[in-house]
């Protein structure tokens, strides 16, 4: 097996994307609750982001969207698509699982005793909208990560454990393919917000994952970033190799963390941006912390993709100009479009799922090409609704659209079985 590299898997954004506001404590989905939404612009978007990625020399896959409206689970209710209560009808049809952050939680091989790459679908049960992702999600990772002699995919965490999966989950190592300290973030309360990552969800995790707790950190986000909108960790802190990225208000007793880091990785390095120079609410409302923290192949260093809210942020800039100006580990600042996701509440890094594996070891038809990214634009063209307002998901007309745009971007990746 050749050396093991980060891929990032992208969500496709489905053709029912919308603005239904269903995701409490999300700021940007509360905001733009019952505004036009634009699938097709918003999955070129995400596309144009993969080929930025690849552009970069870095390894990408993808992962489809799931099927929408979500029939099955609304009969489970006693109800249909006509006869559905508006909220429970967005829910159906929500788009969420774009954000394949959420997807998963990913122990890399050298993390685990038994040398195997092991994900733990998450169970997302906090909210309604989510919490029927995860059939369709294991599905994929079954079929994308079927090879049981590098993989190992687990079941959810079972309920009430809130499990949201690797948004709130980091890893810090020397390179990715040396052994890392994983660090899992959880939460008590947010004031007006839920708290969506249980505790005893990522001490189960880590346990099915099999992890030495002298190589796992347990740390709790910071009430004060949740009830300011950080529904989720990657929203304030983002780690890669050696590198921790955060906002000093992201953690509720930040010096413990940055303590067990450093006894458990003394090289580790912690970047830590101060409120002074970037607000907590400056911080959430660019999503500055929500970008993919890469390294760059051919000894470059590393770059932070952004979302171009985080260049449109002059208080945001200001800091990541002076940032990459000195003499850190981060030296490169790549904005990207991604702004149909962003005004739903998730940015460059919600789009992505990190598995560290060997690109071979992977079902083929989930990883990107230029050429293969070109087939499923066309399709997208061709098929996504160019625009949908919630109250459009109550015409059956959008139903047989949608499903038929899935049909054939399915058909065109060879993962019509995923309908099975």
């Amino acid at each position: 097996m050749s050396a093991l590299v980060e891929i990032n898997f992208d969500g496709i954004i489905g053709p029912s994307h919308n603005y239904a506001g269903l995701s409490v404590g999300n700021i940007a989905s509360s905001t733009n609750a019952g505004e036009t939404a634009y699938p097709r612009e918003a999955a070129l978007q995400g596309i144009a982001k993969m080929r930025h990625n690849l552009g970069l020399g870095l390894a990408q896959g993808f992962f489809m969207p799931l099927d929408r409206p979500n029939i099955g689970w609304l009969e489970s209710l006693g109800t249909t698509i006509d006869g559905a209560e508006p909220h429970l009808r967005a829910a159906s049809f929500s788009a969420s699982s774009m954000w394949a952050a959420n997807a998963a939680t990913i122990s890399p091989a050298p993390d685990a005793p038994d040398g195997k790459c092991h994900l733990t679908v998450a169970n997302l049960q906090t909210m309604p909208h989510r919490s029927h992702e995860w059939p369709g999600t294991l599905a994929q990772l079954q079929m994308a990560f079927a090879n049981r002699e590098y993989f190992a995919v687990h079941a959810p965490v079972p309920s009430p454990f809130g499990d949201e999966g690797a948004a709130n989950h980091m890893r810090l190592c020397s390179t990715h393919d040396a052994a890392g300290v994983e660090i899992f973030v959880y939460g008590k309360s947010g004031g007006p917000f839920p708290a969506r990552q249980h505790i005893e969800a990522s001490k189960a995790v880590a346990r099915i994952h099999g992890l030495g707790l002298d190589r796992v950190i347990f740390a709790q986000q910071a009430e004060i970033a949740i009830a300011a909108g950080a529904f989720h960790n990657d929203v304030v802190a983002v780690a890669n190799e050696r590198v921790l990225f955060t906002h000093e208000q992201a953690f509720e007793q930040p010096e413990a963390v940055y303590d067990a880091i450093r006894t458990r990785m003394p090289d580790a390095e912690i970047v830590i941006v101060p409120a002074s120079k970037v607000s907590l609410e400056g911080a959430i409302k660019s999503y500055l912390f929500n970008a993919q923290l890469v390294t760059l192949p051919g000894g470059g260093g590393m770059a932070l993709i952004l979302p171009t809210e985080a260049r449109d942020n002059d208080a945001v800039w200001n800091y990541l100009t002076e940032l990459v100006a000195g003499n850190g580990p981060i030296r490169q600042l790549c904005p990207v479009d991604v702004r149909q996701s962003m005004a739903n509440g998730g940015g460059p890094a919600c789009l992505r799922l990190r598995v560290v594996a060997d690109p071979a070891t992977v079902d083929q038809r989930f990883m990107a090409t230029p050429e293969k990214l070109d087939h499923i634009a066309a399709v997208v063209e061709k098929n996504w609704p160019e625009a949908i307002s919630p109250d459009q998901l109550a015409d059956p007309a959008l139903v047989t659209t949608v499903t038929t745009a899935r049909t054939r971007l399915l058909e065109i990746c060879g993962l019509s079985a995923l309908d099975d």
